[in-house]
């Protein structure tokens, strides 16, 4: 059974299909339509809806795509829709603002809008313009064109007015709290099961007595399976409600990341810390998926186009993983097998992810080439991270891409053409030619192998460039590949 509310309806649900879509559960179940469906894939934003959760006493609210999450996901959670917006016999003020900036045309779009404005306006204290893209980022319209909307976003964070959600918060975060506890908790129908353990242990266990099971932790890629491949998913057990594994902490030394943690929470985290690893999070899908997906999820699923895999290569991250009781550290780099296939044992799971700090004297960036700037997928990822001594002959040198291979992995010919060498121009030509040594990319239909060659080192050069200060950091940071 898993319970939650319903705006402040109280649900207690027993018996539901655990592939039920909360996007389907709204509209077939309790004949809830204004959350629309437009591509069952969290890229249109149409089927967005806010969820809150209590934290500390407090209300914190953030938007998801409802049709890529799963209903266990909703145990002790408050699902907010469009439907429940309303102030008595009036309009809630983000859909007033929509109404007065005439930001809606033919309104499948809209309510998920109204939802990502309603959540930005929950999480601003005050008009940011940047803040407003990056919620808006995941919302696709099709006729009304943006500047309307945005001007909306403007009207309902510059005067935002009380609304029942704030009169309501401390309420609201008691009864969050009240179903909260450390039982084990299960949803099956149709032959199928989801396993909501609370505790590290109860997972550990579970996966011991359920190899087969497929570890829920955000579903973001996961839930394609069910929406775009139409299979049934037997057996999983979600990790949502296992806290230990969103346990981030920053030591002296490394920096330890619970593989629970949303990629949302990583960008908070790591903006002071590794900036650059930020702002590539900041063109990680959507905030959407960002606050779905798990940063262990993005590593689990061995896709050779990840976006965080390259990154955590060139920084020499390690994994722990832990088997029943039984916890062992593996360096990144020899996780990645083949295909899709990780050194993960069977019953075996990431706990963390370590990352040693950046020094002050290593340059790390990170850069994605993609056909759209946001919420794309990445033809080539590329990460470098380079150490000099002081006469500056290098003295570490990791390159990581995606998108080259068949995983994500280091270009370790390019690496050797550079260490113990001043980086000078020549040294990182012999570098940019060596990845032919290191890559024989694929051709697809995001870009062609000879692009894709040619894109990997022109990447290269560009780190030079930037390192070099041939070019300013501000003028990197335009470049919109």
């Amino acid at each position: 059974m898993i319970q939650f509310l319903l705006n402040q309806t109280l649900v207690s649900e027993e018996s539901l299909d655990p592939n039920l879509t909360v996007l389907n559960y709204l509209r077939e179940n309790k004949r809830r339509c204004g959350t629309k469906e437009g591509c069952a894939s969290g890229d249109c934003g149409a089927c967005t809806v806010t969820l809150g959760r209590e934290e500390n006493g407090e209300m914190v609210y953030e938007t998801a795509n409802s049709c890529l999450t799963f209903v266990s996901s909703l145990q002790g959670k408050q699902l907010i829709t469009v439907e429940d917006l309303k102030q008595g016999d009036k309009l809630h003020p983000v859909q007033q603002a929509m109404v007065d900036c005439h930001a809606s045309q033919c309104g499948f779009c809209t309510p998920g809008f109204v939802m990502s404005l309603f959540t930005l306006q929950k999480n601003s204290s005050g008009w940011q313009h940047k803040q407003a893209e990056q919620a808006l980022a995941g919302n696709l319209c099709r006729c009304t064109g943006y500047r309307p909307i945005v001007d909306a976003a403007r009207q309902a964070c510059e005067k935002p007015q009380p609304d029942s959600f704030q009169q309501q918060a401390a309420v609201t975060a008691k009864r969050l709290s009240a179903l909260k506890n450390d039982a084990l908790q299960t949803l099956t129908q149709n032959g199928n099961i989801c396993f909501v353990p609370k505790t590290v242990a109860q997972l550990a266990s579970l996966l011991q007595d359920n190899p087969q099971a497929k570890l829920l932790a955000g579903g973001t890629d996961l839930a394609l399976q069910v929406t775009q491949q139409y299979k049934a998913l037997p057996v999983m057990i979600a990790l949502e409600q296992v806290d230990e594994l969103k346990v981030c902490q920053i030591n002296p030394h490394e920096i330890v990341l619970g593989a629970g943690a949303s990629l949302h929470r990583c960008y908070q985290l790591l903006v002071s810390e590794i900036p650059q690893f930020s702002a590539m999070l900041e063109r990680f899908a959507s905030l959407q998926v960002r606050h779905q997906g798990t940063l262990g999820g993005n590593i689990a699923n061995g896709s050779p186009i990840g976006d965080t895999p390259p990154m955590l290569l060139a920084l020499n991250a390690s994994l722990e993983l832990q088997q029943g009781a039984q916890i062992r550290r593996l360096p990144l780099k020899d996780f990645f097998l083949s295909y899709r296939k990780t050194a993960l044992r069977q019953g075996e799971f990431i706990r963390a992810i370590v990352i040693p700090k950046v020094t002050g004297s290593q340059v790390f960036r990170a850069w994605k080439v993609s056909k759209r700037l946001e919420d794309d997928i990445s033809a080539v990822f590329a990460a470098f991270l380079l150490e000099t001594d002081e006469a500056g002959v290098v003295t570490e040198a990791r390159l990581a891409f995606g998108g080259m291979a068949e995983i994500a992995r280091r270009a370790s010919y390019s690496e050797q053409q550079l260490l113990g060498q001043p980086l000078t121009l020549s040294t990182l030509e012999q570098a940019c030619a060596a990845l032919e040594q290191d890559f024989k990319p694929l051709s697809d239909f995001r870009a062609s192998a000879d692009y894709r060659l040619q894109v990997a080192k022109n990447l290269l050069r560009r780190f030079y460039a930037s390192r070099s200060d041939e070019l300013s950091l501000l003028e990197v940071s335009r470049y919109v590949s």
